[in-house]
């Protein structure tokens, strides 16, 4: 008897319908065709098991599973329900009028019990798109994929339930989630706040511009200065998300297994990879691709700690996905493409030992190892970041002050505000939505001087020896800080504060 049962596979952020055929004849033999991996050839063992294990049995016939297209390669074990359910369907042990209806999805276990997968999301928006009645997964997923709604969700914790629920025995309650509400709990209590930070003004300041225009920034300063503080609260004053970017992250974030049984992420992800990480790791890959870190920060913030201390062709790779916004990787059979729309927020000492300049410290690098040490940096990457500001100690003084700092909560309303002007300046513009995505035409368009601006820009260009490069980056944030007041002309104020912000420009920084 012939059986049509369907799975799904997750290629980049997209499902895509697998079509599994149950074929049961006379003979004897288990034969699995449509370029399967080892994980899903293996699945006849446990399916075995897990079939003996609940009364019920693997035919002794000549069993040919098709797995179409049959030209995509398919890999790991989430596919063990879906064959089960289809040799049960062949082989008359169950009925088989519905098993058609549904996208079925789950690792077995030898005693029968289900193991959560990888890309429930993008596997349920899949279905829907298709028309399907409904989707049977393991319950630790089902959550993350009641997010899509008009679907079916049906979470189950053993084979047997999904065996009793077609034969007509039982009932299984779909899982419901709000979206709408599910989207809009906790997005006032970030973990990390800026009313614990004691000091620093001037680096809050600088955040608070970055997070209006989406820029990227680096901070520099000696160890213990608050760096890594700082960084990890940048999230918490950044806009809050819309509904759309929380679904691409989410999907993003289901496709590598990370979602569990949260649900919708309504929280801009955070993601601080270690200086050892490798470029695949970082920008993503490897035989079967996944998303890196650049794409799990997407609509978020990567963090780069110690930036020279990163493999010099780590940071390199970064260069496309800044400037582009997705990583597209290929491979012979196929390409996939992941979206990486990140801030990116770096930190380095400004020397080996961390201390120069600093009166108070003995000098203990040489010029040639400073020189070895901010080499690591090169200047596309540096072109990318709009932001250079010096972090400095705090003083005992203000550590101990009582006064509570300003909440991100107020922060976050003036960034939100600011936002907000520059999406309706961006209106007309696809790819544009906040300041620091401007390209040429749109700076000589929106960032126009009067003649005291342009004097002074031209002064500081001169005076502080600053690179061309850096002539686009002070327009870009000039149009930030206007924003914030906002202001609808750049004035001089603006280019000021603007100038300061590009420290690492300095003739001598970089060499």
């Amino acid at each position: 008897m012939l059986v049509k049962i369907f799975g799904s596979a997750v290629f980049g952020v997209e499902a895509t319908t697998i079509t599994v055929e149950v074929n049961i004849d006379k003979g004897i033999g288990y034969h699995l065709v449509g370029l399967p991996d080892n994980a899903i050839k293996e699945s006849s063992y446990r399916i075995s098991a897990a079939l003996k294990n609940n009364n019920y049995h693997l035919p002794g016939k000549k069993i040919t599973i098709n797995m179409a297209p049959a030209d995509l390669r398919k890999e790991g074990s989430a596919y063990d329900l879906t064959l089960a359910i289809g040799i049960l369907s062949a082989s008359n042990q169950i009925k088989s009028d519905k098993v058609g209806d549904y996208v079925i999805m789950g690792e077995l276990s030898l005693d029968g019990s289900l193991q959560p997968i990888k890309g429930a999301l993008p596997i349920a928006i899949k279905a829907l798109e298709d028309g399907f009645k409904g989707f049977i997964l393991p319950k630790q997923n089902a959550k993350e994929a009641a997010i899509v709604n008009d679907l079916e969700i049906y979470g189950v914790e053993n084979i047997l339930e999904v065996i009793e629920f077609f034969e007509g025995k039982t009932t299984l309650e779909p899982t419901i989630i709000d979206t709408h509400a599910e989207f809009n709990k906790n997005l006032d209590n970030p973990e990390f706040d800026f009313a614990d930070v004691k000091g620093q003004e001037s680096v809050k300041r600088s955040m608070e511009i970055a997070a209006a225009g989406g820029h990227n920034i680096i901070l520099v300063g000696p160890p213990g200065s608050g760096k890594t503080m700082l960084s990890k609260r940048l999230p918490s004053i950044l806009p809050p998300m819309t509904l759309q970017e929380a679904l691409e992250t989410t999907k993003i974030h289901s496709v590598v297994g990370r979602v569990k049984d949260t649900g919708l992420m309504c929280q801009r992800p955070f993601r601080s990879p270690h200086h050892t990480i490798s470029d695949v790791a970082l920008v993503g890959g490897g035989q079967y691709p996944q998303p890196g870190e650049i794409s799990l920060s997407h609509n978020g913030v990567l963090f780069l700690d110690e930036l020279p201390e990163f493999k010099r062709t780590v940071l390199e790779v970064m260069r496309q996905p800044l400037e582009d916004r997705e990583v597209t990787i290929s491979r012979a059979k196929f390409t996939v493409t992941y979206p990486s729309s990140f801030m990116l927020v770096a930190s380095m000492n400004p020397s080996p030992s961390g201390y120069f300049n600093d009166p108070d410290a003995p000098v203990t690098s040489s010029p040639a190892e400073m020189q070895r040490y901010l080499s690591k940096i090169s200047g596309p990457l540096l072109d990318r970041i709009d932001i250079h500001i010096e972090v400095n100690p705090v003083p005992f003084e203000k550590l101990t002050e009582k006064q509570q700092s300003e909440p991100s909560k107020q922060i976050r309303e003036r960034v939100t505000k600011s936002r907000e002007i520059q999406s309706e300046r961006f209106k007309d513009y696809e790819n544009i939505h906040y300041n620091a995505q401007m390209g040429v035409k749109q700076i000589r368009k929106f960032c126009n001087l009067n003649d005291e601006s342009m004097t002074l820009l031209k002064t500081a260009m001169e005076r502080l020896n600053l690179s061309a490069r850096a002539f686009d980056r002070i327009l870009k944030v000039s149009r930030t800080i206007a924003d914030l007041e906002g202001i609808e002309n750049i004035n001089s104020t603006h280019i000021s504060e603007a100038i300061q912000y590009r420290s690492l420009d300095r003739e001598g920084w970089l060499g």
